[in-house]
């Protein structure tokens, strides 16, 4: 037992419970008693009592009673042993150490709290300090004020490669009396067999001091100043004080939030979490470089039921929510669950909190899922259904999925929420004429779709996890087309239609990238490339959502088209139909968007074969750069991880080919005389 008896009684009689409460309630004298407002329930008339005599208070608009440890645990939202730890530093007690050598760890562990504290108030300093333009320039760029600064403790590492400048914080700490091997087990330095001397991990790199449940500093992420460095962002290493896996960023100000009513939301980086907290959602935690861990997962339903996982809004961020939510569903329990936000597409919390401020995270929080939901379109996904094999298919894999839940009522509640599931997607809809259909990939046209049936359809299948709305009757059919439609910003739909035309969102998209503008004006102006590269087009990622928006109004029109023997005229049909129905925005930002004339293929009256050509080009470029990008984040990723040769070798491949796809890219930019594949063939 850690606690005896006796020390807990010795605690008892040092600390008054009037001493404890009194912190957090006003209390006043009423005979041998204290009275004042209860901490539980708002009320006009104190009914809150305590009584130093007896050792106890109670609450009589809540019903509660206890003594100090209770009070502790209810207003702060700790565990046993944690408000004993907090109640014995607020006597001023030394906690009992079990064995001798649990004192020795004890008393080793509170030596590396100091040192990192030391280190922090460096990094914090130097932020401060002449040596740290540069990164209260970053911190500007990002809206992070000098007092969220402060709050955060945010600092700055000196230093660069250079020989001299590699042992900055070595050298400070090193004044203080704080030996080496210290700085190397807290993680502050690198070290090794094949290093003679011991140097600074972190350098020239904004600091984020990330801390204890208790709000001590553990351990630091470095974020670099340089784009040329091997990885973007750097974590402290596994140390006696950090795992990574076991803790959160800005846990111990989240948890008090969250036991306060707050709404506890999971971000993916720092910055992230401190512009939800600096917006006004003071809950807001992060992973610590790493995908979301069973201890993580926990940690979070000890503060709240059902966190919202608010991921970025690019393939990356889809596909964190899902890995979330795998592991997340064998341990469901009644009560406890998740729910998934996803930021617009090419956002992330901190671009939607400086652009739209709260309202806009508000929106997003708000169109928040279930984890049933996500699960259910995730398995539908751009699925067709139209035979019994394969919707047999469907139900075994639902079956497997909801076999993984081991609380036996969650898993039994999941059997029949997918079960019903199944019967409103496979039920006869009625006013359907014709039953199924089959297309040329088994694909359902529901009534009242076109050819294509706007986004869903024979020939361009459905993709969205993320979509708002349950399944619809039409949906596991083979075109899934109500229930799972996306809103026309792209396969990976979940803020609401009224943020996704909003002043807010409009206020805060990036421009059109030249790259998507000609590929849509090549469909405006060759309506015919439709006819033959369907499925690709469909396919295709696209960042901006009115690319994402006009590029569905395009296939929507063009399926009311037969093909053309006049391109020319098609193309002015397609136009006209566009803009009939509201689309005029859209194609007049395509233009703007299109500084040059150069690339021929893309323009009216080009010859067909010019425009195969550039079409061909357009659409290789433009998934290379997107194939480079994700790869690029898996880089980092792998290297903030895990700091070996290998993943700094991938990383800096990574960054030789997107250079040299850049430099293609950049013929886009201008289409330079050195290269005529975009020309006017002569």
């Amino acid at each position: 037992m850690r606690f005896t008896p006796q020390f807990l009684e010795e605690l008892r009689a040092r600390l008054p419970v009037s001493e404890v409460v009194g912190r957090r309630v006003k209390l006043k004298r009423a005979g041998k008693e204290y009275k004042g407002l209860s901490p539980f329930k708002q009320e006009k008339t104190p009914s809150f009592t305590v009584n130093d005599q007896k050792g106890f208070y109670h609450c009589f608009a809540s019903g509660k009673h206890g003594n100090i440890f209770d009070f502790i645990m209810e207003t702060e939202g700790l565990g046993f042993v944690e408000a004993v730890e907090a109640a014995a530093s607020q006597a001023g007690m030394p906690l009992p150490a079990v064995t001798p050598d649990a004192a020795r760890h004890e008393q080793r562990r509170k030596t590396l709290y100091e040192v990192m504290d030391l280190a922090a108030k460096f990094y914090a300093d130097t932020l401060a300090s002449r040596s740290g333009a540069k990164a209260r320039g970053y911190l500007a760029d990002r809206s992070i004020s000098p007092a969220t600064q402060l709050q955060f403790r945010l600092g700055y590492a000196p230093g660069s490669t250079d020989r001299s400048e590699r042992f900055i914080l070595k050298e400070h700490l090193g004044k203080l009396g704080i030996p080496v091997p210290d700085m190397i087990e807290a993680g502050l330095l690198i070290a090794g067999e094949d290093i003679p001397v011991p140097y600074d991990r972190f350098r020239d790199r904004v600091m984020f001091p990330i801390t204890d449940m208790r709000g001590r500093v553990i351990a630091f992420g470095g974020r670099a100043m340089e784009k040329d460095v091997p990885a973007k962002y750097l974590n402290s290493p596994e140390t006696p004080l950090f795992h990574k896996g076991d803790n959160l960023y800005n846990f111990a100000t989240a948890r008090q939030a969250a036991h306060e009513g707050a709404q506890l939301i999971v971000a993916e980086g720092y910055v992230d979490v401190i512009a939800l907290v600096t917006t006004g959602f003071a809950a807001a935690v992060a992973p610590l470089g790493t995908a979301l861990t069973e201890n993580q997962l926990a940690l979070l339903w000890k503060m709240a039921d059902e966190p919202i996982l608010c991921f970025d809004g690019d393939g990356a961020g889809q596909r964190a929510a899902l890995r979330a939510a795998d592991l997340a569903l064998p341990h469901l329990k009644p009560g406890k669950s998740l729910r998934f936000a996803i930021m617009p597409e090419g956002q992330d919390p901190d671009d939607l909190a400086r652009t739209g401020g709260r309202a806009a995270i508000d929106e997003v929080l708000s169109a928040a899922r279930p984890l049933a939901e996500v699960l259910w379109s995730r398995e539908i996904e751009g699925g067709s259904f139209a035979t019994p094999e394969r919707r047999a298919a469907l139900e075994a894999r639902i079956r497997d999925l909801t076999g993984g839940i081991r609380d036996e009522v969650v898993q039994r509640y999941y059997r029949q929420d997918f079960s019903e599931r199944l019967r409103n997607a496979f039920a006869p809809q009625g006013g359907y004429q014709g039953g199924y259909r089959d297309g040329p990939r088994g694909g359902f046209r529901g009534s009242g779709q076109g050819r294509f049936g706007g986004e869903s359809g024979r020939g361009f299948p459905p993709r969205a996890p993320f979509a708002p709305g349950g399944a619809g009757r039409n949906e596991a059919r083979g075109g899934l087309s109500t229930g799972a439609r996306a809103f026309g910003r792209g396969p990976y739909q979940v803020a609401s239609p009224q943020l996704a035309g909003s002043s807010i969102m409009r206020g805060q998209r990036s421009a059109l990238s030249r790259r998507e503008a000609l590929i849509l004006l090549s469909l405006l102006n060759h309506p015919w490339l439709l006819h033959d590269h369907l499925e690709e087009i469909a396919a295709l990622e696209l960042a901006h959502p009115e690319a994402h928006k006009l590029r569905a109004g395009i296939i929507g029109a063009f399926s009311n088209y037969s093909h053309a023997d006049d391109p020319a005229a098609e193309s002015v049909r397609l136009r006209a139909t566009l803009d009939r129905l509201g689309y005029s925005e859209q194609i007049q930002r395509v233009e703007r968007a299109i500084t040059t004339k150069n690339v021929w293929g893309a323009q009216p009256g080009a010859a067909q074969e010019d425009v195969l050509a550039t079409w061909h080009q357009l659409v290789a470029l433009h998934r290379q750069s997107h194939a480079l990008l994700r790869e690029l984040k898996d880089a980092e990723q792998a290297l903030a991880q895990e700091s070996t040769e290998a993943n700094e070798a991938w990383l800096r491949d990574v960054k030789a080919r997107q250079a040299d796809a850049d430099g293609l890219d950049a013929l886009i930019e201008g289409f330079g005389e050195s290269s005529g594949r975009f020309q006017r063939r002569s």
